[in-house]
């Protein structure tokens, strides 16, 4: 294994065997809720560990830098370094180094942007004037009227507008609250323009999956989700198994499309099954 610059890549003789094969967990409602561990997580993400799985957190949560995501599953009990993809980077993937962008975002989205070599261009110079070449939208707390107003004004003047994600809601341990989709619906109904958007169930973090794991094992994996939508549909844009957890917005028992290969109640009961070999046999899966 080999970690050139912010990117981590996998090498190894071969493809992963029946029994041992890369784990995509979400976060926010498979692993904790608003930082907060759900019960078993920690645990189940342990014991793939030591049984030989690869386990990727694999979130479309913005908003924060990558080593604070790291440090908060450190905190919880879950070495993480090297090892959280998020839609913040997806995003910064479809710009090119050297070009110019807004961040209708938090510190993650700015990261991710640095880190690949775009200009973020600030509030005041976007007042003055300032088209960027794109503006970036995710999930923030200190959204208002007036950032709303620049991001629809650069992007009617021309700047390309993508989004980490289009999730209307996100779980925390208090109920639902808005997502990154609410925040972007508004700068898409503002500025008359639909999104690009690169975080999950879509084919930019699809290939930000790939480039960290390996194409040819990508196929292998388990994704574990909470939101069929986004991450049941992502298992078929990478064409491996979903397994649907109940921890975090989906009620258990509810019809859900695509259907998952499995639904068990939380991450702990995924990792049961992965132990004791009872997950079906990885199958390519189309659409999404």
């Amino acid at each position: 294994m080999v970690r050139t610059g912010a990117r981590r890549q996998v090498v190894t003789s071969g493809r992963y065997s029946a029994n041992v094969f890369p784990i995509l967990c979400d976060l926010d409602g498979v692993v904790w809720l608003t930082r907060e561990p759900i019960p078993g997580s920690v645990d189940a993400v342990a014991r793939l560990r030591a049984a030989g799985h690869r386990v990727l957190f694999v979130t479309n949560n913005s908003s924060a830098r990558v080593e604070d995501q790291e440090a908060a599953l450190e905190r919880i009990g879950i070495p993480a370094t090297g090892d959280v993809l998020t839609s913040a980077m997806a995003a910064a993937g479809l710009l090119e180094a050297g070009s110019t962008a807004f961040a209708c975002a938090s510190a993650g989205v700015v990261q991710a942007l640095e880190r690949r070599g775009v200009i973020v261009v600030t509030s005041e110079e976007v007042d003055s004037g300032t088209v960027p070449d794109a503006v970036v939208v995710g999930w923030h707390r200190h959204f208002d009227f007036d950032g709303l107003h620049r991001a629809a004004a650069a992007v009617r003047g021309g700047a390309r507008l993508v989004a980490t994600n289009d999730d209307a809601t996100y779980p925390t341990a208090d109920g639902l609250i808005p997502g990154g989709g609410a925040i972007l619906a508004a700068v898409e109904t503002a500025s008359g323009t639909n999104a690009t958007i690169a975080g999950k169930p879509f084919e930019p973090m699809a290939v930000l999956v790939r480039e960290w794991l390996g194409s040819e094992w990508s196929t292998d994996a388990v994704m574990v989700g909470d939101r069929p939508s986004t991450d049941g549909r992502f298992a078929r844009q990478l064409g491996c198994r979903a397994a649907l957890v109940w921890s975090g917005v989906t009620a258990a028992g509810a019809s859900v499309e695509p259907s998952p290969d499995i639904a068990c109640a939380d991450l702990a009961a995924v990792a049961d099954l992965v132990l004791d070999g009872q997950l079906p046999a990885s199958t390519v899966l189309t659409g999404g």
